[in-house]
């Protein structure tokens, strides 16, 4: 089925993350390849987190394809003062070609979507990571072939975003994908897990949930996220850290991986905490690969939903 935005990772079917990363690959060799196609457009970014790499992945990418990026911030829109969000959508739609946002709540995301006319795309919520997902496969299959059949990737500390789209990504490709948490308030919820699971099983993907670090064992790659936030206070990041501690990913726990195994983290990192200085910063690490492939898949979005959806 066609689709018009991209607001959830389990809205793609495997095809479409195909076609996706077939034009990305396209964008990686050649960025101006397509840079007439948002020409005299503009796109609007709408973001109310601090960004790095989405901000400057999506403003590259809509320039190679030959359109004006408008940044805003979350305090510059009237939706801050009571606006509503369908009224806002509704708005941004008579002046961009397409909105990509960067916020907390995924339902927010989704009235967006649901009120444009526009492309809505989701550069982050706290349930969802979509372009970073994306940008992360790219790397796998550079790094191992399109055909990942028999390889295991692993997610392990904390059960946020990146480990719900990891296991959505994961099922709708037929991967093996194993999320390492500790048990509790830090495991991914149940609800994904369920999405999840449904999901394999039309594809035949293994999904493995699992409170033991180990489980890393034999993976091709290893990935991790921040621990901390802006904002925990002192006696929730010493909780934080004395459960997420054992999912450190350090030289010993690299070890236990095959021995063609990468190193991923979506960044920015925090070396000491969930990832050693030697791990991230080593042979094994693609993390700055990673940062590179958002740009390439965040415009290889934009190309096909501006062109009439995906």
């Amino acid at each position: 089925m066609q689709v018009k935005d991209l607001l959830r990772t389990e809205h793609l079917s495997r095809a479409q993350v195909e076609t996706l990363l077939a034009t990305a690959r396209d964008f990686a060799k050649n960025p101006l390849s397509a840079n007439t196609a948002l020409a005299n457009r503009t796109v609007a970014i709408y973001m109310t987190k601090p960004s790095t790499r989405t901000r400057l992945a999506s403003e590259s990418a809509v320039a190679h394809l030959g359109g004006t990026p408008i940044f805003i911030r979350g305090d510059e829109l009237q939706i801050g003062r009571g606006e509503t969000i369908s009224d806002t959508a509704r708005v941004i739609s008579q002046f961009a070609s397409a909105l990509i946002i960067r916020t907390y709540k995924q339902s927010d995301v989704d009235e967006l979507g649901a009120s444009a006319s526009i492309p809505v795309i989701n550069g982050l919520t706290d349930e969802d990571h979509p372009t970073q997902l994306l940008a992360d496969w790219m790397v796998l299959t550079e790094k191992f072939g399109d055909d990942l059949t028999g390889r295991k990737f692993a997610y392990v500390g904390d059960g946020n975003n990146m480990a719900n789209t990891w296991l959505i990504l994961g099922a709708i490709m037929g991967a093996h994908v194993v999320i390492a948490t500790p048990s509790g308030k830090f495991s991914v919820s149940q609800s994904i897990i369920d999405r999840a699971n449904a999901i394999a099983a039309k594809s035949g993907a293994k999904l493995e949930i699992s409170h033991d670090p180990d489980s890393v064992t034999g993976a091709s790659a290893i990935y991790t996220d921040v621990w901390l936030s802006m904002g925990d206070s002192d006696d929730e990041k010493s909780e934080r850290v004395k459960a997420l501690t054992p999912f450190a990913v350090t030289p010993k726990l690299m070890s236990l991986a095959a021995k063609d195994a990468i190193f991923m983290h979506c960044l920015p990192a925090h070396r000491g905490e969930e990832v050693s200085a030697e791990v991230i910063d080593g042979e094994q690490s693609v993390v700055w690969r990673q940062a590179f492939h958002r740009r390439t898949t965040i415009q290889s979005i934009l190309y096909h939903l501006t062109r009439g959806g995906i």
